[in-house]
């Protein structure tokens, strides 16, 4: 059955994927203006923007642009870059690296706190804790991660300054100066997901409180701390679980907004600097490349799902 299951999984991905990379492919071709002119500047004459129109083939029937795009993307070639003039495999290996990190600093943040806050919600509904938990969940969820940042950095760069402005940290920085300079573009990630998945928590441990398996442990005797940790969150934290692995392709994906105000490297300010510039090579191979990442973690997520899920087991009765 979990087998099935996956299979499932992976093939909806495959043609999300492949859905994906049409819509990205197109909307580059319908960005407003000329390539060559993008590329070469409003000086160039007419004869050299299309003469590297023919050289690029953008002057080809659109279909067989896709073909020759997505045949040589599947083989593991990117491209050439039209304004750098070199592969893009390297440019988006070392923005996708940089993102990792950024999503992974606000992983580590968000997920504790946000299970944190959900349980003790759950422990305390109806109270003042619960009521104060959900209200701050639902409050930091809306705020757009440009009014968190710019909060931020006034907070704690210009007033306090306790923590770098910018994530472009020095060359030859090592790992605990590399996190100094991610912690402040981590923060408004970690607001931005904190009600989410708080809310989630909360929502599992209420439903395992109030379960069968739970009250029979409770008449039995055993400490309320037994019950908390074998019985409640073992099953109150499943579906915390898959959501918070389906974020990290979201986190990963990075946000443009975060990394354009902290001047991060990422793949996200990578983008939005390729479409400018229309880049098309640069831009879609990092938009499908953050597909291919979220689908990724889509499907571990799902698989601990189906591992977690004593429905899915083998021999399990439907």
């Amino acid at each position: 059955m979990i087998a099935s299951f996956l299979l499932r999984r992976v093939a909806l991905s495959l043609i999300t994927l492949g859905l994906l990379s049409v819509i990205v492919f197109m909307a580059g071709r319908l960005l407003p203006g000329d390539v060559g002119r993008a590329v070469l500047g409003p000086l160039a004459d007419a004869r050299s923007v299309a003469n590297f129109n023919h050289q690029i083939g953008a002057d080809r029937p659109i279909p067989i642009q896709y073909w020759d795009w997505i045949s040589h993307f599947g083989n593991g070639d990117m491209g050439t870059s039209f304004v750098f003039r070199s592969a893009v495999g390297p440019f988006i290996g070392d923005a996708l690296a940089n993102s990792l990190k950024l999503a992974a600093l606000a992983f580590i943040i968000v997920v504790p706190l946000g299970v944190l806050g959900g349980v003790a919600a759950a422990l305390n509904v109806g109270r003042l804790a619960d009521k104060t938990i959900t209200l701050l969940g639902q409050t930091l969820g809306v705020v757009p991660e440009f009014i968190s940042s710019i909060v931020l950095i006034l907070i704690f760069g210009v007033w306090l300054r306790w923590l770098p402005m910018s994530a472009d940290w020095p060359d030859g920085a090592g790992p605990l100066t590399q996190i100094r300079y991610l912690i402040l573009p981590s923060l408004p990630l970690a607001i931005s997901f904190f009600g989410y998945i708080a809310r989630v928590a909360r929502t599992g441990t209420v439903e395992a409180l109030d379960a069968d398996y739970t009250r029979t442990a409770v008449l039995k005797g055993l400490p309320r701390f037994t019950v908390l940790r074998r019985h409640v969150l073992r099953n109150a934290l499943l579906p915390t679980i898959t959501v918070a692995a389906s974020l990290v392709g979201y986190l990963a994906g990075g946000l443009v907004v975060v990394e354009s105000l902290f001047h991060y490297r990422g793949i996200g300010s990578l983008i939005y600097t390729a479409a400018k510039a229309k880049d098309f090579p640069m831009l879609e191979a990092g938009v499908l490349t953050v597909g291919a990442l979220f689908a990724l973690a889509s499907l571990i997520a799902d698989m601990l799902s189906a591992l977690l899920n004593p429905r899915l087991q083998p021999g399990a009765r439907t």
